[in-house]
C-alpha cells in the first residue's frame, strides 16, 4: 500500500496559505490572472500539475517567486515518484563511487 506524500501538492499550498486567508475562490482568482477558473479550481483540488505558466501567473499574483511555485510541485513530484518507486531505488548500483575529500575539500 502507498503513503502519502509529506509534500503538499502546489494546489493545497495554494488554498491554505493563500486563497483561504485572503477569502478567495479559485473563482475569483482567474479574473486576476485573465485566466479561466476551470485550471485554478483543477489546480486547487490536486487534480492538475502546476504549470511554468501558471507559476509565472500566480507569482505575479501574489507578489511571490515562480521559483516557490514550481519547487513545490518539484518536491511534490519526487516525494510522489519516490513512495511509487522506492523499494526499486535500493536496487540501483551507483555507477561511480563517491569523491574523497582532499584537505576538507571535495
Amino acid at each position: 500500500m502507498s503513503k502519502k506524500p509529506s509534500a503538499a501538492h502546489p494546489g493545497e499550498v495554494l488554498r491554505q496559505e493563500f486563497l483561504v486567508p485572503m477569502k478567495l475562490s479559485p473563482y475569483a482568482r482567474s479574473p486576476r490572472s485573465r485566466r479561466a477558473a476551470h485550471p485554478h479550481r483543477r489546480l486547487v483540488n490536486g487534480q492538475t500539475a502546476l504549470t511554468a505558466d501558471t507559476a509565472l501567473r500566480l507569482a505575479k499574483a501574489f507578489r511571490t517567486t515562480p521559483a516557490f511555485w514550481m519547487s513545490l510541485q518539484a518536491q511534490y513530484d519526487i516525494e510522489r515518484a519516490q513512495d511509487e518507486i522506492g523499494s526499486g531505488l535500493r536496487k540501483i548500483t551507483p555507477i561511480v563511487e563517491p569523491r574523497k575529500e582532499r584537505n576538507g575539500m571535495s
